[in-house]
């Protein structure tokens, strides 16, 4: 590993970049809207830039945090300023780098009012989201959980459409509901790990070194299975999620669809299966359960859409059933596509969003009827919608097809039922993402208004060739990211399944006499797996 690189505070960077970018926009006149947009673009693409340097110093043969920083925050409490990444935090930071970089460019035209305040949210944000992916205390993890919500709750509120109050409105409770389970499971952890070893602290580290008795897993996963499943948000928490996409403007659908969401199924990965190994393997036929209905049931209100933005916002459902199924079948395989996953949905998503947005902007309109024949107008934009449309379905060649691939292999070692239904969910996706290409980009050019429609200019081409890029590079080469992830996946398929040796990683071992732990759902065995 290059040391200079590691002894550069990378990860505060990461999160102060945006903050002090923030900052000076604040001092920028609201009339120079242009200097304004540039100024925020600028410190976006220092901040991918800075994230890329990631790259040159990471490790890829060890599951260990790395670029870890450390300062004392709130010592009373044992709560730190503790940062650090692995494989699977560091493709979540790139990701969350780039998707804001382009959410900013993608806002160049369409916000009008309010530039200043629309791109200061979007930067603070961005601070929150890395904050999320970097931290290793729980305490400051939380803080920056909720630090992501607030820019939301504003951005849809402020620059929404017509229903954005009810949407605003549903969104924040849903959250904010799921956040307060969280907090209790956080601080249950907290006093446990005090009364087994006499430390009180919030650090995930130390928290990872001791077994829980079971019935604590237990409570603790379901408190943080409401405040995860919430934030996937994983059926039957999901109705929250249509509202907030189609009211929130085009970059807040990118920001929580490539992002946000995913710091939901971050949270599975990175406290419930490796905290709570015992109790993850009693869970995981109930939440694969749901996430498989999930998969089918999002498919097929996908096909029931008019509008085009609920038709992509109902295939997250359906996407992030995919992911979740991938992540609690709690094999190699499943883990791996669940992760890789996370970064294909967050980008062929975001990009469905994105080019939703630029016809909106020309249309103001999101009915499919209303379209049709767009190819013979606008060939470029009709031939990146298809790229990102078949990237959706998962067509082999594409980033989807890795991941969707990985999963099924994964669900189908840990049952074939929920396999089968898995496979029937995903077929609904070629239906209504090509249905949708048929009525809005082929056919006859039927409506008067849609002729004089312009192309997609060079700020809009720019966007979508780097989603492009990224689509066919992850699905040319899914080796080149799956390798920054591969440990840290093996490592917790080897904790949960109890096979590192570690307290409480499924070997059943208790530091605390645990008086209930017969009264509730005993863990399931893990079918055997060598890697």
């Amino acid at each position: 590993m290059n040391a200079n690189i590691t002894n550069i505070p990378i990860l505060t960077l990461l999160i102060i970049i945006p903050l002090i970018g923030a900052g000076a926009l604040m001092l920028l006149s609201s009339e120079n809207k242009d200097g304004i947009r540039s100024t925020a673009f600028g410190v976006g693409v220092i901040n991918f830039v800075v994230s890329l340097s990631l790259l040159l110093g990471f490790d890829v043969t060890t599951h260990e945090m790395q670029f870890v920083e450390k300062a004392e925050w709130i010592p009373g409490i044992g709560a730190q300023y503790h940062l650090g990444i692995d494989g699977i935090s560091l493709l979540l930071v790139l990701l969350t780098t780039f998707i804001a970089a382009i959410s900013i460019v993608c806002s160049w035209s369409a916000v009008e009012e309010r530039v200043k305040e629309y791109m200061v949210f979007i930067l603070i944000l961005e601070a929150g989201m890395v904050g999320v992916f970097v931290t290793l205390d729980m305490a400051l993890f939380f803080l920056f959980w909720e630090i992501g919500l607030v820019p939301m709750y504003f951005l849809i509120g402020i620059w929404g459409g017509k229903r954005k109050l009810y949407a605003n409105i549903k969104f924040f409770i849903y959250t904010l509901f799921g956040s307060v389970f969280m907090l209790a499971g956080i601080i249950a952890l907290y006093y446990a790990h005090g009364g087994i070893t006499g430390e009180y602290t919030f650090n995930i580290l130390k928290l990872y070194e001791v077994g829980y008795p079971y019935n604590l897993q237990w409570w603790v996963f379901l408190a943080f299975f409401l405040g995860f499943a919430i934030k996937v948000p994983l059926f039957p928490f999901h109705t929250w999620l249509p509202d907030a996409h189609v009211e929130a403007p085009t970059a807040g659908s990118v920001i929580l669809a490539g992002v946000l969401l995913k710091m939901g199924t971050y949270g599975f990965v990175r406290f419930s299966l490796p905290l709570l190994p015992d109790a993850s393997r009693a869970w995981a036929p109930f939440v694969i359960t749901i996430s498989v209905i999930g998969i089918v049931y999002g498919g097929m209100l996908a096909m029931a859409q008019k509008d085009i933005k609920k038709l992509v916002a109902y295939s997250s459902v359906s996407h992030l059933g995919v992911v979740m199924a991938g992540i609690f079948a709690m094999n190699q395989h499943g883990l791996d596509g669940g992760v890789i996953q996370m970064i294909n949905h967050g980008i062929s998503t975001g990009g469905l969003f994105l080019v939703i947005g630029m016809i909106y902007e020309r249309r103001h309109t999101r009915e499919m009827d209303e379209f049709g024949g767009l190819s013979k107008v606008m060939p470029a934009f009709a031939a990146f919608t298809i790229i990102i449309a078949l990237s959706s379905i998962a067509l082999p060649g594409t980033n989807g097809f890795v991941g969707e691939l990985f999963v099924l292999i994964g669900v189908f070692k840990y049952g074939i039922v929920p396999g089968a239904v898995a496979v029937i969910g995903i077929v609904a996706g070629p239906i209504y993402m090509l249905g949708m290409c048929q009525r809005v980009i082929f056919g006859h050019l039927t409506r008067q208004e849609n002729r004089a429609l312009k192309d997609v200019n060079a700020r809009e081409a720019l966007i979508l060739l780097s989603i492009a890029v990224f689509i066919f590079w992850i699905g040319v080469f899914p080796g080149h990211f799956m390798r920054y992830t591969a440990s840290s996946t093996a490592h917790i398929v080897e904790v949960v399944s109890g096979k590192d040796g570690m307290p409480g990683a499924g070997s059943g071992k208790r530091e605390v006499k645990d008086f209930t732990a017969n009264r509730l759902p005993q863990p399931i065995p893990l079918k055997g797996e060598t890697r």
